[in-house]
């Protein structure tokens, strides 16, 4: 912006350009408002293009951007306060579009995982599914497990798959891991052996980082500088691990947190395993990581009964910051990540969900969400979505402490992953043996196979004409069920 003006009256003094900018970009848009009708020379400050760049930044919108991107960036603030607006708006109201995306015939599903809008699912034939529910145009809707072709319906089940920016992964009953480049196609770049099954399997949402424990082995791996894949760090731990999570950016070594039975382990590439928490007899019952903490629920047994609790310790100092709840039963869920600062969701097998502080070390607000135990749980500044054991999944908006809507399926809730615009779900069976009496006709089967949904609520992606396709990739099964814009989502999809 040229700009001419030397100095700036301020009151009764006056002040240099570059000063009066350091001081407005304390204010925010409301405060800018005012100030810009005060007068001729207050209105240039405060419609200057930093000000405004640095309230899009502080606010999230378009974080990528530089400055010299766009000449209005009050006019850029606008738009995208009123695009949040509609989004928040057609969540709340439900109004977008939903799609089923299409099943592998014959098959179970195992897992579901997504990042960014990308699916990964694996199922009991061993098949490997990928789609892209921002293009719906993916370069490789199947992933190759390269097992022998002549043994159709005679691969390992699919144990766990993961998936970020740039990598799938998945791990077999067989104890096999393979991990797919998903910009070079659709054969694995590294297939790892373990002796026995997988019994938990991470992968870095941040770089190319897989953790798997078998046995009592934790592996880390990861690319050298050529590009080779290879094991950055092994560990032996006392029991078997229940959960494993990597710890986002750490610098230079991978770390990881693995909860074994009562034990919470802290796992840095370059040194031995650390034990972070250990209370003999109170095993551990589920585990999140941040870039700085690590919060597990503690299952409270023995004659005196402590209620279950959920622990908070920082990964730097190795040492318990917080213990959040007393209840009764489990917690079964807790996302620590995905929350807003000083905040954590969790969910417990009491049926309730509870969002606590982290400031106060309680719990802010409690609600009943679910018939049977929560599943799974996310949130951010203001709704939670949970899943339960019963099928249920439910959009809650906090702070007015209401349930906005709820949808059900016919199995437990295992995957939900939301944006500002999107929201995948996946219901995954306890069983993954179908009868043979289920295979009969494709409804009855249908029901026991498990299912995974995509929900859209941005406007422009809501046209009639282009609602979310199941998937255009060549499959033997028909189609999944396709819904337009303001339709309301299928109470029951089972």
């Amino acid at each position: 912006m040229n700009n001419e003006m030397d100095d700036v009256p301020f009151f009764d003094i006056q002040l240099p350009y570059e000063l009066a900018i350091n001081i407005f970009q304390y204010l925010d848009r409301k405060d800018l408002g005012r100030c810009a009708q005060v007068s001729k020379t207050w209105k240039v400050i405060a419609e200057d293009e930093v000000l405004w760049y640095r309230l899009c930044q502080q606010e999230g919108h378009l974080p990528e951007s530089s400055i010299s991107d766009y000449s209005c960036w009050k006019l850029i603030f606008k738009e995208c306060r009123a695009k949040e607006h509609m989004l928040r708006t057609n969540w709340k109201n439900r109004k977008g579009a939903v799609s089923e995306l299409e099943h592998i015939p014959d098959a179970v599903l195992c897992d579901v995982h997504s990042h960014d809008g990308v699916v990964i699912a694996g199922y009991t034939s061993g098949d490997v599914r990928v789609w892209d529910t921002r293009t719906w145009d993916y370069v490789a809707p199947f992933l190759d497990s390269e097992y022998e072709d002549d043994e159709p319906g005679m691969q390992p089940y699919v144990s766990f798959v993961r998936i970020n920016s740039s990598l799938a992964v998945a791990a077999y009953e067989d104890g096999f891991l393979n991990i797919w480049d998903l910009k070079t196609g659709k054969y694995p770049i590294h297939r790892f052996e373990h002796d026995a099954r997988i019994q938990a399997l991470a992968l870095s949402q941040e770089d190319a980082t897989v953790a798997t424990a078998s046995a009592f082995d934790v592996v880390m791996l990861h690319p050298n500088e050529e590009g080779y894949w290879q094991i950055a760090a092994e560990f032996e731990v006392q029991k078997l691990v229940d959960y494993l999570e990597i710890v986002p950016d750490t610098e230079r070594y991978p770390v990881a947190v693995a909860a074994a039975g009562d034990l919470v382990y802290l796992l840095k590439a370059d040194d031995s395993a650390r034990t972070l928490h250990h209370v003999f007899g109170q095993p551990i019952t589920c585990l999140d990581v941040s870039a700085s903490q690590a919060a597990f629920g503690v299952k409270s047994v023995g004659w005196v009964h402590e209620g279950n609790k959920i622990l908070v310790y920082s990964l730097e100092a190795e040492r318990c910051l917080s213990k959040l709840g007393n209840t009764l039963g489990d917690f079964s869920c807790v996302n620590l990540r995905d929350s807003p600062p000083n905040l954590m969701v969790s969910g417990n097998m009491d049926r309730r969900v509870r969002i606590h502080d982290l400031r106060t070390s309680k719990t802010a607000l409690s609600f009943s969400a679910h018939q049977l135990g929560v599943s799974a749980v996310q949130m951010d500044d203001w709704k939670v979505v949970s899943g339960g054991e019963e099928g249920l999944v439910s959009v809650w908006d906090y702070r007015m402490n209401q349930k906005l809507w709820e949808v059900h399926s016919r199995h437990p809730v295992r995957h939900l992953s939301f944006t500002s615009h999107s929201l995948i779900t996946a219901n995954v069976p306890c069983e993954r043996v179908m009868r043979s009496a289920d295979l009969d006709g494709f409804a009855t089967h249908r029901r026991h196979r498990g299912l995974v949904h995509a929900y859209e609520f941005a406007a422009d992606r809501l046209a009639l004409q282009s609602a979310l396709p199941a998937c255009r990739a060549s499959c033997d099964s028909t189609a999944g069920s396709s819904y337009g814009l303001a339709l309301a989502f299928p109470s029951d999809s089972a």
